[in-house]
C-alpha cells in the first residue's frame, strides 16, 4: 500500500519525475543522515570532542548497509527513524568509536539537516527544468511575435494581440516564481544543530563553534539560533512551490482551453499512445495540462499543513513536525512532474497560425470595434463613439454581416469617418506593435532569473 502519488509505482511515475523520487527515497534519506552524522563527527573532532577517526568509520557505511525494514519497525516504536537509525549505526562502528558518535546531537538536528541536504538536490533538480522551461518559453515568443491571435476576456473574445504575447506572459508569471527560489534556498539550506532544547548544552561552550562547523562540512548555511521549532523556512518553501505549480498551471489552463476542439489554436505534442481513450480511438487527451493542473489542484493543502507548522509548542512540537514529512516531499514531487510537463509543453507546442486567423474573423470585425471607436471618439466623444459602435455590433448579431461593411452603411459614421478610414481601423498590425514592445521586456527579465538560478544536483 502507498500513501502519497510520489511513492506510488502506479501513478508515481505520472506526477513527479524519477529523479526527485529518489531525492526523497528512503535510501536518500538514509544516506543524507549519514552525511550529517559524518559531518558532525568532522567537526567535533576539530574540537577535540570525538576520535578523528570516527568520520571516517561513519563514511564507511552505505546506506544499502543498513536494513531499512528494520529501522522502519523501529521508528513505529520509537515515533521518529533517528532513534533506530543512531543504533542501527553504532553496531556498525568499532567499539572504541561508537561512544563519540551522535555527539550532543539529538534526533530532529539529523532529520532536519538530513532534509536540507535532500532539499539542496530538490531545489537543482526543479532549476534545470525551470531553466528549459523558461528558455523555451521565450523562443515560442519569439517565433510568434507576428501571429495575431484572438485576446480573451471573461471567455469571450475581446480585442487582438499577438501569440507571442501570449507566450510572454506565460513566461513572465513562471520567471517571477522562479526569481524567488534563490532566495528560498538561502532561507532554507541551513544546517540544523541544536540538541535536546535548542542550547547544545552537550557541547557546552563549543555548541556555535561546533555548529559553524557542521555547516562549512557539508557546505550549508548556519541560523543565528535553533529553528527547531520555527518552522517559517520550510512553510515558505512549501508556499514558493506552490505558488511555482500555480503559475504552471496559468499556462496549462491557456494551453487546454485553446487546444479545445471549437478553439484549436494549439495542441499538445503528440506522442503514439499519449492521452487515448479506452473508449474513443480518436482522442488525444490533454495530459501535459492535466498532470499540471492535478498539482495545482493538490499543492494549497500541502503548503497549508506546512503553514500549521508554525504554532509549534515550545521547543518542540508533537505533530505539527512529523506532518512536514507527508507534505513537504509531496510538494517537491508534484512541482517536479509539473516542470517535466510545462517543459514538454513549452518545447514541443503545436502552434495553429491558420486556425487563431480563422477564430480572429469569427465575429466578423466585432475585434476591432474599439479601434473604430477610438477613431470617432475625436469627433463625437467617447460616449458618443461608443454608443455608435454598439447600435453597429448589435446589428452585426442580428444580421451577420461583417462590421466594417455595417459601418460603411451607416451615415452615422460615414459622417465622420471615409471608408478609407473604417478600413484602416481593422488593419491588425497596431495591436501587433502593442504587444511587441512588452516581449522584450520580459526577455530581459527572464534572462535575468535564469542567471540567478543554481541548476546544481550536488552538495
Amino acid at each position: 500500500m502507498t500513501f502519497s502519488a510520489l511513492d506510488s509505482g502506479l501513478v508515481g511515475p505520472l506526477f513527479a519525475t524519477d529523479a526527485m523520487r529518489e531525492v526523497f527515497s528512503d535510501r536518500a534519506r538514509l544516506a543524507a543522515m549519514l552525511e550529517a552524522e559524518a559531518a558532525l563527527a568532522r567537526a567535533e573532532a576539530r574540537f577535540g570532542l570525538v576520535p578523528p577517526e570516527l568520520a571516517e568509520a561513519i563514511s564507511r557505511i552505505r546506506p544499502d548497509d543498513l536494513d531499512i525494514a528494520e529501522i522502519g519497525a523501529g521508528t513505529a516504536l520509537a515515533g521518529v527513524p533517528t532513534i533506530p537509525f543512531v543504533k542501527a549505526v553504532q553496531k556498525r562502528l568499532p567499539p572504541e568509536l561508537e561512544p563519540g558518535f551522535h555527539k550532543g546531537s539529538t534526533t530532529q538536528d539529523i532529520l532536519d539537516t538530513a532534509l536540507v541536504i535532500q532539499m539542496r538536490q530538490a531545489f537543482g533538480l526543479l532549476a534545470l527544468d525551470l531553466d528549459a522551461v523558461l528558455a523555451a518559453l521565450m523562443r515560442l515568443a519569439e517565433a510568434h511575435r507576428g501571429t495575431l491571435q484572438v485576446g480573451r476576456s471573461y471567455g469571450q473574445q475581446a480585442q487582438p494581440l499577438s501569440f507571442g504575447f501570449k507566450a510572454a506572459v506565460w513566461a513572465a508569471g513562471i520567471a517571477d516564481a522562479a526569481g524567488e527560489l534563490p532566495g528560498l534556498r538561502r532561507r532554507v539550506l541551513r544546517v540544523s544543530l541544536a540538541g535536546p532544547v535548542g542550547t547544545l548544552a552537550g557541547l557546552r561552550e563549543n555548541g556555535p563553534a561546533v555548529a559553524d562547523a557542521v555547516a562549512a562540512e557539508l557546505g550549508l548555511g548556519t541560523a543565528p539560533i535553533v529553528w527547531h521549532a520555527r518552522r517559517a523556512g520550510i512553510a515558505a518553501a512549501g508556499a514558493g512551490l506552490t505558488i511555482l505549480i500555480g503559475t504552471l498551471a496559468k499556462t496549462a489552463t491557456d494551453v487546454a482551453n485553446l487546444a479545445m476542439t471549437e478553439i484549436g489554436e494549439v495542441s499538445e505534442p503528440h506522442v503514439p499512445g499519449r492521452g487515448g481513450s479506452t473508449a474513443m480511438p480518436h482522442k488525444r487527451n490533454p495530459v501535459s495540462c492535466t498532470v499540471i493542473l492535478a498539482a495545482h489542484g493538490a499543492a494549497p493543502g500541502l503548503a497549508a499543513t506546512l503553514m500549521a507548522g508554525l504554532a509549534a509548542q515550545h521547543e518542540r512540537p508533537a505533530g505539527a513536525w512529523h506532518a512536514e514529512w507527508h507534505a513537504l516531499p509531496q510538494l517537491f514531487g508534484l512541482a517536479s512532474g509539473a516542470l517535466a510537463e510545462a517543459r514538454r509543453l513549452a518545447e514541443g507546442l503545436v502552434v495553429h497560425p491558420d486556425r487563431m486567423r480563422a477564430n480572429l474573423d469569427a465575429t466578423r470585425g466585432l475585434l476591432f470595434a474599439d479601434a473604430v471607436a477610438a477613431r470617432l471618439a475625436s469627433k463625437l466623444g467617447g460616449a458618443g463613439a461608443h454608443g455608435l459602435l454598439e447600435v453597429a455590433a448589435g446589428r452585426v448579431r442580428d444580421t451577420g454581416a461583417h462590421l466594417r461593411d455595417v459601418l460603411v452603411d451607416d451615415p452615422a459614421v460615414t459622417r465622420h469617418l471615409s471608408p478609407a478610414e473604417i478600413e484602416a481601423a481593422f488593419d491588425p498590425g497596431p495591436a501587433v506593435s502593442a504587444a511587441d514592445g512588452w516581449i522584450g521586456r520580459v526577455a530581459a527579465a527572464v534572462a535575468s532569473v535564469r542567471d540567478g538560478l543554481e541548476p546544481d544536483t550536488g552538495g
